[in-house]
């Protein structure tokens, strides 16, 4: 018999153990986490640190104790526009404080000064072929970096650790700063003809890349308004933890963030807003182009639900009410694209899918989430490659994820290590626990 045969005759064995212990024996303490949550991703195991964002269920995500209008509100905006500058946004994660006008222009003129991209990433990104996944050449890209890091530099040479946060805070600079641009190069390299459009560098950063992506106004707006709601979300997600992870071995921000694209890339992560914009455009199709009655958006929602998938963009690990990132792009499509027809969808599908989803039962948050109409924003200003999508997440989620792990830096947080156990270990906590 062959490896791969004896393995899955292994697997098919193992299989009813786990689920035995997650049916009978779920709630079964070990410590003081639960049989369920050490089986289960760790799911609501309070064991990082970030004053960075915090995700309330009722509130949604705070950035640094403001919720999404307030900070909206508060931070600077691009004159002319609606939408706050990003370096604004970058200042208040790592400060904790509103900047001033003047303040945001100092970040401003830092990432315009770091944002060229040195030739021989060019040259990584043309070395692979042009059917990679775009997220395979924006990873790229940020790996091929590495060799820049003052971090990994200063610390070969030998430096204080309370000075560790000093370099890192470089590094994270230099590649925020890069991230629009090595973006903006795979996107016109892959999909548009290998024609690029130079920087302007009298640009803010979401005008910057929307004119390097070659999109005309209000996608400037978008941009921001993408980069900032985006941008954290507690250090518990996929792509934060695994940068705090990786970073925690003291790897320096160009492996840590990385990394981090690389959980990005993974379909119960960030691929989200592609897979809501297919199940939308979907529904059209099965329409043949025209807006469905409540009635039979309504029959449509439950043949997805009894084929045993999701409806996508609905539901949220932590959230029990409408994602305010959901809203904010609710109010931007409402001024801007009030009758495309997607978007007249997605709030229709706003008015139905809650009810189905609690007349089903199953889902605990039957509201919709941030991916719900972030694809379809994307798609009438032209942005209609599915792929990209996740792209664009990662430069937002850069600004929180990076600001996270200078503040680990900065406070000296220790590597990561949790312990293990085995399913022989668990069986025996489960058959030894007090019966209630």
């Amino acid at each position: 018999m062959s490896l791969k045969d004896t393995l899955y005759q292994k697997i098919e064995a193992w299989r009813p153990r786990t689920k035995k212990l997650l049916k009978d024996y779920g709630d079964v303490k070990i410590d003081d986490v639960t049989i369920e949550q050490t089986v289960g991703g760790a799911r609501d195991i309070k064991a990082l640190v970030t004053d960075i964002s915090y995700l309330d269920p009722q509130e949604g995500i705070r950035f640094r104790d403001l919720t999404i209008p307030e900070v909206m509100a508060k931070l600077p905006k691009v004159p002319g526009s609606e939408m706050p500058y990003v370096e604004g946004h970058f200042y208040l994660l790592l400060t904790g404080e509103i900047p001033t006008l003047s303040e945001v222009q100092e970040v401003q003129a830092e990432w315009r000064k770091r944002g060229g991209l040195p030739l021989y990433v060019v040259e990584t990104l043309r070395a692979l072929p042009r059917d990679a996944h775009p997220m395979t050449m924006f990873t790229a890209g940020i790996l091929a970096l590495q060799r820049e890091s003052q971090f990994a530099r200063r610390y070969a040479e030998g430096m204080n650790k309370n000075d560790y946060w000093d370099p890192t805070y470089e590094d994270a600079m230099n590649l925020m700063a890069k991230l629009p641009a090595i973006a903006a190069y795979v996107y016109r390299m892959k999909y548009q003809a290998d024609i690029h459009i130079a920087a302007d560098a009298s640009l803010d950063m979401g005008g910057n890349f929307a004119r390097m992506m070659g999109v005309d106004k209000p996608y400037d707006d978008v941009s921001r308004m993408y980069f900032i709601l985006h941008s954290d979300h507690e250090s518990g997600n996929v792509s934060a933890h695994t940068g705090h992870l990786v970073a925690s071995s003291l790897s320096d921000v160009y492996y840590a963030y990385a990394a981090a694209m690389c959980g990005l890339a993974g379909p119960l992560h960030g691929l989200a807003n592609q897979e809501v914009l297919k199940w939308i455009q979907n529904v059209m199709k099965k329409m043949s182009g025209k807006l469905p009655t409540k009635a039979e958006l309504e029959a449509f929602l439950w043949e997805t639900l009894n084929a045993g998938q999701v409806v996508p963009g609905y539901g949220h690990a932590v959230l029990r009410k409408t994602d305010p990132r959901y809203t904010a792009q609710m109010e931007f499509c409402k001024k801007h694209l009030p009758d495309y027809p997607l978007f007249q969808l997605v709030n229709m599908i706003y008015e139905v899918a809650p009810g189905v989803l609690t007349k089903q039962g199953k889902a605990k948050n039957p509201w919709p989430n941030v991916d719900a109409q972030s694809g379809v924003i994307q798609w009438y200003y032209g942005v209609t490659e599915y792929d990209f999508y996740t792209v664009l997440f990662g430069i937002g989620r850069a600004l929180g994820v990076l600001s996270n792990i200078i503040w680990d830096r900065g406070l000296g947080y220790s590597i990561e290590r949790p312990k293990s156990v085995t399913t022989a270990m668990l069986e025996k906590w489960a058959i030894e626990a007090p019966k209630p």
